[in-house]
């Protein structure tokens, strides 16, 4: 199974449609990524939903 995926995100400050590659194969973990645009971090959260589905998602760093 290949756990690397390509996702489009909106950057939490800028607001771009950026391009991320994720690694799903280390289950659920949070990281932060800079902006290809803007350069500010983004807090990135993978996990898996109640239907086992993958999920990512992306807040700025003042968000709880």
């Amino acid at each position: 199974m290949n756990t690397l995926e390509e996702r489009s995100i909106d950057c939490p400050y800028c607001g771009e449609e950026i391009e991320i590659l994720i690694d799903f194969s280390f289950g659920e973990e949070s990281y932060i990524e800079d902006c290809q645009v803007c350069c500010r971090p983004i807090d990135i959260y993978l996990g898996e939903d109640e239907r086992g589905e993958l999920i990512v998602r992306v807040s700025d760093e003042n968000s709880v």
